[in-house]
């Protein structure tokens, strides 16, 4: 318990002191491991949670997304669906909101008869 609570202290100083806060928990974590269990386990569990961490297939998709919408944009294709959304869709009174809107308007409409006590 003892240990928790300096850890948090810790943690608490170093985010008065302006360190972002995934450095702080990180050296939190690895000194609390060093000084738990030694330096060594340290250094092996830091250097295993940044080998899975760094090769994990769901943070490697991310930046593949953000690539393929700077092409994307850069292709000038997004401008183009753009303008054929609006071609389909624009020329409905309201526009681009009025399709996704109205769902949206009959769920609030439902919602609300719902939530009111019946009329005496």
């Amino acid at each position: 318990m003892t240990a928790a609570l300096l850890g948090f202290a810790a943690i608490f100083a170093l985010a008065i002191l302006r360190v972002p806060l995934a450095f702080a928990m990180g050296l939190v974590g690895f000194g609390g491991i060093g000084l738990t269990l030694g330096w060594q386990p340290a250094m092996a569990s830091a250097t295993q949670v940044v080998y899975d961490t760094g090769f994990a297939y769901t943070l490697s998709v991310i930046p593949l997304f953000i690539l393929m919408g700077n092409f994307v944009a850069r292709a000038g294709l997004a401008h183009e669906l753009f303008a054929a959304a609006y071609a389909f869709i624009g020329h409905w009174r309201g526009g681009w909101r009025t399709p996704p809107s109205r769902p949206a308007r009959a769920s609030a409409r439902s919602a609300d008869r719902r939530s009111r006590p019946p009329r005496p």
